[in-house]
């Protein structure tokens, strides 16, 4: 199966495929190889993923149509973008024939969305997931009927092309999977190998700038899939003697170029492997323990070391400070005590980078008090919970930090550099 280069197949207005004219943008509908397509959708309006993660470059939702003498849709999209993708189902049937099958990897909302109206529709549809999703399709959408349970490496045929289903569970939902399309050697992969951002000029990897979605590959999959590492390990494990010549994931690029690419990312990260940088998160009601912070990145810089990443933790969400310590090796945490506690936008860092399971990174702590401490002992726990490596020295300044704290702060940027 060869996998057509989309450039100037299709333009803005009517198109062509197979006898077929259509009127969509050029996003709408895109020929994949010979009767495979990409009839996902393009979502920029949406601000935040799961009600928590920003979507700055919006979010694809990826859905696939694939025809022989049976058709199958490979999950559906976010229930606001229904209209333009049942239209581009119709279009595709009348060349095609009506859906047999639409088989769904994946059951959370925004890839399952659409399954109401396909089904209200197109009453026929079998809907094909394992004993989970059934469990799902049930309590989501009131669905019992005309649904086919598979189990783990189980096919089913639609002529030529051979369907075959990976359960890979809690990844990161529950009923999660796998499809493998052997003749085509294209893994569909559900929500792994996926990531944030819209596509934008194209969708597949060696049509787009990756440089600018590896950034947002990197923060979907430590926002959203990183808490779940073990179980894409196990993923990639079952995967791993698969000839896959293309990725489709339902988020983000189609990989046709580079398919091992996107999985080695994964790996490395699913592994909590980390690069060599400084991650800085601090926090400052009045200043001094930004000078704190300040002294101890000049300490980090004069080791050479220039991946240095600063976030004042009042401005910066969560979901970057958490894609840049999953990124780096050291973070510095430097916070102010408020209340006889941890400052508070600080607690709910290290409460979510706990969640998430990050472990085995490099800390140091400075911090400033008023008239008693408290910000300390949390970030200690932490460390020693989470299998986390604690830099000397801890420094904590009362009120003000003086010359001396700012040199140990200057001391502590040094030695968490020599880690590097």
């Amino acid at each position: 199966m060869k996998y057509k280069d989309n450039k100037g197949g299709i333009s803005n207005g009517e198109i062509s495929e197979g006898g077929i004219k259509m009127s969509f943008s050029v996003s709408s509908l895109i020929p994949i190889s010979e009767n495979f397509f990409w009839i996902g959708s393009n979502d920029r309006t949406t601000d935040l993923f799961e009600a928590i993660w920003p979507l700055p470059h919006g979010i694809s939702y990826n859905s696939y149509f694939l025809a022989d003498q049976k058709v199958a849709l490979i999950d559906t999209v976010k229930d606001d973008t229904i209209d333009q993708y049942i239209e581009k189902i119709k279009h595709l049937s009348r060349k095609f024939g009506q859906v047999d099958y639409l088989i769904i990897n994946h059951m959370e909302p925004d890839h399952s969305g659409a399954i109401t109206i396909l089904r209200s529709i197109w009453p026929q549809i079998r809907i094909v997931g394992n004993a989970r999703t059934a469990g799902f399709l049930k309590e989501f959408y009131g669905i019992t009927e005309n649904i086919q349970i598979v189990q783990d490496t189980e096919e089913i045929s639609l002529g030529k092309f051979r369907l075959k289903f990976f359960l890979t569970p809690m990844v990161h939902w529950p009923e999660t999977m796998m499809t493998y399309e052997a003749v085509g050697k294209v893994l569909f992969s559900g929500d792994v190998f996926g990531g944030f951002g819209a596509m934008e000029a194209g969708l597949f990897d060696d049509e787009v700038d990756l440089a600018y979605y590896e950034g947002e590959i990197l923060r979907y999959f430590s926002n959203v899939i990183g808490k779940y590492s073990s179980s894409v390990q196990r993923a990639i494990e079952k995967i791993k003697d698969l000839d896959i010549r293309l990725i489709a994931s339902t988020h983000g690029p189609v990989w046709r170029s580079k398919p091992r690419e996107i999985i080695s990312r994964y790996n490395h990260w699913s592994r909590q492997e980390a690069e060599n940088g400084v991650v800085v998160v601090y926090g400052s009601m009045y200043g001094n323990t930004k000078k704190m912070m300040d002294a101890a990145v000049r300490g980090i810089n004069s080791q050479k070391i220039r991946n240095i990443r600063i976030h004042d933790i009042s401005r910066a969400h969560l979901s970057y400070l958490i894609q840049d310590a999953w990124k780096y090796k050291v973070t510095l945490f430097a916070s102010p005590t408020y209340d006889a506690h941890l400052f508070p936008p600080m607690a709910q860092f290290i409460n979510m980078l706990e969640r998430k399971g990050l472990k085995n990174r490099i800390m140091g702590i400075v911090g400033t008090y008023g008239w008693s401490g408290g910000a300390l002992k949390p970030l200690h726990e932490f460390a020693e919970e989470n299998n986390w490596e604690l830099v000397e020295p801890v420094v904590e300044a009362k009120c003000s930090p003086t010359e001396e704290d700012l040199q140990r702060c200057y001391q502590l940027g040094q030695n968490l550099a020599r880690h590097l």
